[in-house]
């Protein structure tokens, strides 16, 4: 007999790149770029990037750090990589030998690039807007010369509430990089907005657009339904499943205890491969039995391992089938959601865990 023990991680190239084509057309004319930070949020920067360079015609890709660049470079020779950590003497060399374009966020970082800027490279200026994260702020600006404002390639500032399309926030940020635009910057491109702002309309766009979470499926605009598609299926084998008599407790901490008798299933999926562990006692596993589905819940705590699920209701389910965590219908905003979290983390998590068997998985045709 045959016995499969590892969770499954398939990723869907054909969505991921309808998604990216969608956003084009929803942030059009700006320019599109693909944000592949966090080796594309866990799922691999240089597949991800290469893909959308091929296949959606992408030349344009954000990253945190330079090694980052470093991966997606070989794959995307001709398109121009923006490092949104900036540049220093731990990244130089890499800035140098593949033209990255740092994002130069301090008056501090500016110093370093004066004193070691790469030929035929120039940077891009991150400006505070209202998020308080990294940027020039006001005081900063009113210090550069007119030759450091020559320097800059793009003027770049970040969203607070893009997610919220009502919050009064973005309209705040807007007018203050209208602003900083107009008075330090009128002739050089710019870009605000990540996936969030794309759907915020046009004046958000700006000339560019980072588009990075959407294009992984997630809805960056809960405020209407998700008009990307899912990238992700996330699934587990059933290890073991066995009866629960009355009274009996579950798992760790023994935080469920059964009314009834009740059957249960082991399922080979835990926190250690990225599974919130807030979902104890209340996260959901589906099953797919007979051509039916079925939603299983939760019982006892998430282990490092495990998740323990009631399949009391569930016939004909057998060692070594699949549990499904995520898939088309119960997405990574659905997972998030329930375990008190954000799709991005959950992505993160899952993406970058080595103990996946991970596989390319293709659109119905």
């Amino acid at each position: 007999m045959s016995i499969l023990t590892r969770p499954v991680l398939q990723i869907n190239l054909d969505n991921l790149t309808e998604n990216y084509k969608k956003l084009c057309e929803i942030a059009a004319p700006a320019t599109a770029a693909a944000v592949v930070k966090d080796n594309a949020y866990g799922l691999g920067a240089e597949m991800v990037a290469e893909i959308l360079y091929q296949k959606a015609g992408c030349r344009n890709f954000f990253v945190a750090h330079a090694v980052e660049g470093e991966r997606i470079a070989p794959v995307v020779p001709d398109a121009h990589i923006y490092v949104l950590q900036g540049i220093g003497s731990d990244s130089l060399e890499l800035f140098e030998k593949y033209k990255l374009i740092p994002v130069i966020a301090s008056p501090e970082m500016l110093q370093f690039w004066k004193e070691h800027a790469v030929k035929g490279v120039k940077p891009v200026i991150q400006v505070e807007t209202g998020l308080n994260r990294l940027g020039f702020r006001t005081e900063d600006l009113a210090k550069l010369s007119a030759a450091d404002l020559k320097i800059f390639s793009m003027v770049l500032s970040h969203l607070a509430c893009g997610d919220e399309k009502d919050h009064f926030m973005n309209r705040y940020q807007l007018d203050n990089f209208n602003s900083v635009r107009r008075q330090y910057f009128p002739k050089l491109p710019a870009t605000l907005s990540a996936s969030d702002g794309a759907f915020l309309g046009e004046d958000f766009c700006c000339d560019m657009v980072r588009l990075g979470a959407a294009v992984y499926g997630i809805n960056t605009a809960p405020y209407r339904p998700n008009q990307m598609k899912n990238i992700i299926e996330v699934k587990a084998p059933v290890l073991q499943i066995a009866n629960l008599p009355k009274g009996d407790f579950v798992g760790y901490s023994a935080t469920y205890r059964a009314a009834t008798n009740r059957r249960i299933a082991i399922v080979s999926i835990g926190y250690g491969d990225g599974i919130p562990r807030a979902l104890s006692n209340v996260g959901k596993v589906f099953f797919n039995v007979c051509g039916k589905w079925y939603e299983a819940r939760i019982i006892g705590r998430v282990s490092m391992d495990n998740v323990i699920c009631d399949v009391t209701c569930i016939d004909n389910l057998q060692v070594g089938d699949w549990g499904y965590l995520v898939f088309d219908e119960y997405t990574l905003d659905d997972i998030a959601r329930d375990a008190g979290t954000i799709s991005y983390e959950v992505l993160s998590r899952l993406g970058k865990n080595p103990r996946f068997v991970r596989e390319i998985k293709k659109s119905a045709e």
